[in-house]
């Protein structure tokens, strides 16, 4: 496996985040979903790593938001479904914690889903010293997300 910063002009990364989208999307109401679309990663403050197995594959993602100069939020973590389970997800959450603190951010920050779905999501980022908050950024209180942060 490799991890690397990516670009996002490849039909493959662009498939499977087009699936992320359309995941979430059939699992939460439009206004608690707050996935990023490839023209909203495409943003100059985010910063996306694609995680990609020996033969190419794209089998996980993830990306960081700049908030301000010390705060980002941890956005579009996911794992191809043949390979969860599997460590992409731990692997990858260690290198972007890494990255956000080489990048001199001093917060990291998420929002996932409060329901069952997301439990797995919500155990990874407790694993990695994520601590329960209130929104932060442009969020608002809502039943259907749960918030998460944690010092650098």
């Amino acid at each position: 496996m490799r991890i690397a910063v990516d670009d996002l002009t490849g039909a493959d990364i662009a498939a499977f985040l087009d699936e992320h989208v359309q995941e979430m999307r059939s699992i939460s109401p439009p206004e608690s979903k707050h996935a990023l679309d490839l023209d909203g990663l495409r943003r100059p403050e985010v910063t996306f790593w694609t995680v990609r197995s020996d033969d190419g594959g794209v089998i996980g993602c993830g990306a960081i938001k700049r908030l301000d100069e010390r705060h980002a939020e941890l956005k579009s973590m996911r794992t191809a479904a043949a390979r969860k389970r599997a460590g992409i997800a731990s692997l990858l959450l260690g290198h972007i914690i890494d990255e956000a603190r080489a990048m001199g951010y001093g917060r990291l920050s998420l929002e996932t889903g409060s329901e069952e779905f997301f439990r797995p999501a919500r155990r990874l980022y407790e694993k990695f010293g994520f601590g329960y908050c209130e929104p932060f950024a442009d969020y608002v209180p809502d039943p259907l997300s749960v918030f998460m942060t944690r010092m650098l």
